[in-house]
């Protein structure tokens, strides 16, 4: 079972029977005071999630992000990015990871290849993005790199003109192959961005069959509309192949949570947010 559980204004748990969480830019103001402050909230935050998480049950978590904004970008990622530098970024998103993980909750790395350019919010319309290979090299595509080893992500319904003119990467060969499992070697299990959003043309049928061509291991469905829940089960595959393999390698990474004292360590989350400057 999984969720989208970021913090800030992505939490589909929250107040007044779940805590609230920052969002994603805390911990990089954080970070630009001291690194270390950052990564430590990054990581308080995380473990303090799985908590949450895993007294429902829920083990696997839609969390980190590795976008990277760029200014005049569509406010869809905004706050909840962890900066616009990549190796910040990645560092940040690193430190999710590990509290996601040592709390028993599986993170699924998002959205790979990159948000953090799209012009336009993916719910409702598809983003073009017409930056230069070059530059999605050392910028978007670099955030990602450090995270290859992730067991699940999550793809952008984005397109990058430069690599694929007609399809978003969600439903691009070219991206999943030359970029994805390519440049940046995300060799773990690849699910897509929710297959109900605006962002991706046809059918949901069309769509579903477009992402597993695509080369995608597992389609995503989000609003809980039953007939497009029908139409996308009945379009996906049974895992079996690599892609079966993916998702076994991806459920063995899987630990119990270790010891934890809760009340501990949302107090001293509460008290970095606070050198911060802002509230949850």
């Amino acid at each position: 079972m999984l969720i989208d559980q970021e913090g800030g204004r992505v939490q589909r748990l929250g107040p007044p029977h779940w805590p609230a969480y920052p969002p994603g830019a805390i911990f990089s103001t954080l970070y630009d005071i001291d690194s270390q402050l950052g990564l430590t909230a990054a990581q308080l935050s995380a473990r303090l999630i799985a908590a949450d998480l895993i007294d429902l049950g829920i083990t696997v978590d839609c969390l980190p992000l590795a976008d990277v904004p760029v200014e005049g970008a569509d406010a869809v990622i905004g706050n909840r990015a962890y900066g616009t530098e990549p190796g910040k970024v990645a560092a940040i998103a690193r430190a999710v990871t590990q509290g996601l993980q040592q709390g028993g909750v599986l993170p699924v790395l998002k959205h790979i290849p990159g948000h953090g350019r799209a012009t336009a919010d993916t719910h409702h319309a598809l983003p073009v993005v017409d930056t230069p290979l070059a530059e999605l090299q050392r910028t978007d595509f670099a955030a990602f790199q450090p995270l290859a080893d992730l067991p699940m992500a999550m793809t952008a319904h984005v397109v990058f003109s430069d690599l694929d003119a007609a399809q978003p990467a969600t439903t691009s060969a070219t991206i999943i192959e030359r970029v994805i499992r390519g440049t940046i070697g995300f060799q773990g299990l690849l699910m897509s961005d929710d297959v109900s959003m605006n962002a991706l043309a046809g059918t949901i049928a069309e769509r579903s069959r477009a992402i597993v061509a695509a080369g995608c291991d597992m389609l995503l469905h989000c609003n809980g509309k039953l007939d497009e829940m029908q139409a996308v089960a009945a379009e996906a595959p049974l895992l079996a192949g690599e892609a079966k393999a993916r998702a076994e390698r991806a459920l063995a990474s899987r630990h119990e949570p270790q010891p934890f004292d809760r009340t501990l360590a949302r107090n001293e989350l509460d008290a970095l947010i606070g050198r911060a400057g802002v509230g949850a």
